[in-house]
Formats: C-alpha cells, structure tokens, sequence
C-alpha cells in the first residue's frame, strides 16, 4: 500500500484450509503455499493460472518450549525427545494435512523418533496455533517454523533441525484461475522485489528467487 496507494487484503490459515477454500470458489487473485504439495494439489485443480508460480521464500524447522522452561537437548539421530516431552505433548501442525506437521513428522521419521512421539502428537489446524500451544504451557514442547518462533516472546528454541532430515521448507506464490484483477500479478512482481526482499528477510525468512 505505501508503494502503490492499493489496498491488500489478505486471509491467513493453514495451506490445506486455504486451498480447500480456492477450490470451493473464494474468490482470491493469489495463493501462498507453506509447501509445494498444496500448491500442486491447486494446479491439478487448476484453481491457478499456469506460468504464475513463483518460489519465493525458505525456512526453517525448530524445536521450541516454553522461554523459562529448563531444557538442553541437541536433535540428532535417535535423541531422547520422548523423555523431554515427558507426560505432556508435542504440538505441531496436523502431520496429515498442515505442511508444518508433514515436515515434523518427515524430520523425526529420518532422525529414527518418530515411533516414540508418533502417538503424542498435538496435532494443530495451522503452525500458529501449536505455537501457542507452547507459549501457554498446554505442550512442553513444538516444532514449528524458526520465522513462527521468532515472532513469539513466550518462547525459545531449543534447536534446530538439520535441513537435510526433512524436505525443503518452501513458499510458491501464484495468481488465482479465477482473479481477473489486474493488480494480482503487480503485487506478485512486488514481493519478488528488493524492497520486499528485505522485509522478508527481517522477518527471518530466506529469500530464494
């Protein structure tokens, strides 16, 4: 809006609840994705215009607790996770449906825990609400993004999880089949630019264009 007078208006919930909604017919003229599968499950629907997509952003994936909770553990294959969760939870996305809980549960499979934790899962309809499972104390522990962490005081992180035990944390952007306005594709050429870039950055994010 300070760059070009125009109102944005935006929706957020998790990739799967947003593209459900595109293919129902809400009406939107572009669709962020936390991973590609939503984004493609969009384009076999062809809810978005071909040629429009764009990866923008990477991220990563963190363990976090509560910021006076005392807790060290290092994440390597086979750490004691279960015992640090001890009789609470571990709050995360939904593993079968929020990209947050798919990368969590893909993270833990190839650090050989998951079938210790697989069944104490919390399991949140978005990041941001696992985040505040955390931050209330309802969950001892989280996985969610290192840009989610960041933006909660009530919080720390504890690790990180190397990139190479779950896939790519990335972001497509694409304007909507149906969007006709023709200010869709300026706002996508917006958030590829510089100044964009550095609020992206600000915020944590990697920048991958």
């Amino acid at each position: 809006k300070a760059q070009s007078g125009k109102e944005v208006t935006f929706s957020y919930a998790s990739s799967s609840a947003l593209a459900k909604q595109l293919d129902s017919g809400a009406p939107a003229d572009l669709f962020a994705s936390a991973d590609l599968e939503w984004m493609d499950w969009a384009q076999t629907r062809r809810l978005i215009k071909p040629g429009s997509k764009k990866v923008l952003l990477g991220n990563t994936l963190v363990l976090v607790t509560q910021k006076e909770t005392a807790l060290d553990l290092k994440i390597a294959p086979g750490f004691a996770l279960a015992a640090a969760i001890g009789e609470s939870r571990l709050a995360t996305g939904n593993p079968s449906s929020v990209p947050v809980g798919k990368y969590a549960q893909a993270a833990l499979t190839k650090l050989g825990v998951w079938d210790a934790v697989g069944t104490r899962i919390a399991g949140a309809d978005n990041v941001r609400a696992a985040l505040a499972l955390v931050a209330r104390g309802e969950a001892k522990l989280g996985i969610v993004y290192g840009t989610d962490a960041a933006a909660e005081p009530k919080v720390r992180v504890v690790d990180t999880f190397p990139a190479d035990t779950h896939p790519p944390i990335v972001y497509p952007f694409a304007v909507t089949a149906t969007s006709a306005n023709p200010d869709a594709n300026q706002f996508l050429e917006f958030l590829s630019s510089s100044k964009a870039e550095a609020i992206f950055k600000a915020q944590g994010f990697s920048v991958l264009k």
